[in-house]
C-alpha cells in the first residue's frame, strides 16, 4: 500500500516538475506563452513570477530526488554482496556444466592434381 502511494506521489511530482519547467520563459520565449505563462506574469509581476517558478522547480526537484531514494532504499529488493554476479559469470557457469556436442571427424580429401600430359 505504501509503495503504491509513493509511486503515485512520484508520478505526480514528476508531472508537476515538467509543467513548471515548461512554464519558465527562456530568452526566446520558450513554451511559457503556449501554456499561459504570459498570464501568470500579469498576476504576480514578471520578476515575482520568475522567482516563484525557480523556487517551485527547486522544491519539486528536491522532492523528486528524496522520493526516488526512499523508494529505492526501502521498497526494492536487496541482494547480498556474495550473490551478486554479472550476466557473463552466470553464462560461463551454465556453459561449463553443459556438455558441448562434438562433431565427427572429417575425412580429408586428397588435393586435386591437374592431369598431366601423359595421363
Amino acid at each position: 500500500m505504501a509503495f503504491g502511494l509513493l509511486i503515485a506521489l512520484e508520478v505526480l511530482v514528476s508531472i508537476l516538475l515538467i509543467l513548471v519547467v515548461l512554464m519558465q520563459s527562456s530568452k526566446g520565449g520558450g513554451l511559457a506563452g503556449t501554456f499561459g505563462g504570459g498570464s501568470v506574469g500579469m498576476v504576480f509581476g514578471v520578476r515575482r513570477t520568475a522567482d516563484f517558478l525557480i523556487r517551485a522547480t527547486q522544491i519539486l526537484a528536491g522532492t523528486f530526488i528524496v522520493l526516488s531514494l526512499i523508494i529505492n532504499m526501502y521498497f526494492l529488493p536487496r541482494a547480498n554482496a556474495a550473490s551478486i554476479e554479472s550476466v557473463l559469470q552466470k553464462k560461463s557457469a551454465n556453459q561449463s556444466t553443459a556438455t558441448t556436442p562434438q562433431l565427427p571427424p572429417t575425412q580429408e580429401e586428397a588435393p586435386l592434381t591437374p592431369p598431366g600430359p601423359g595421363k
